[in-house]
């Protein structure tokens, strides 16, 4: 079994479903009550990774600009970003759980995509 299955066009779906997630989600599970920035770090990273999206170079990107495995890199650095919020800003409960699941997922992705695009 081929252990890097997703490819970049399967990657950018799952892209911009995670841009539309990261800013719905924190308003449907109510985030931020507890620590406002919770809600707004998750709909600024939503944001961008929309835009990353539309800059990479694959067949869902727009403009292009980003090769595919620096847009890999991006997600490293947003999937290690995530794992530290809750501990550096004090996230506690549904609010450490999200990003910390939101960790894993995007660890398990780029893990799992292709990268000699």
């Amino acid at each position: 079994m081929k252990f890097r299955f997703i490819s970049p066009t399967l990657h950018g779906v799952a892209d911009y479903s995670a841009g539309i997630g990261l800013i719905v989600a924190p308003f449907v599970l109510g985030l931020g009550a507890d620590h406002p920035a919770s809600q707004t770090i998750s709909v600024v990273t939503g944001i961008a990774v929309l835009i990353v999206s539309l800059l990479t170079d694959y067949k869902l990107g727009a403009f292009r600009n980003i090769p595919f495995q620096g847009h890999l890199a991006i997600d490293l650095v947003v999937a290690i970003a995530f794992m530290i919020l809750p501990f550096a800003l004090g996230f506690k409960g549904l609010e450490a759980n999200y990003y910390l699941f939101n960790a894993a997922v995007v660890f398990t992705v780029v893990s799992v995509s292709e990268n000699d695009y």
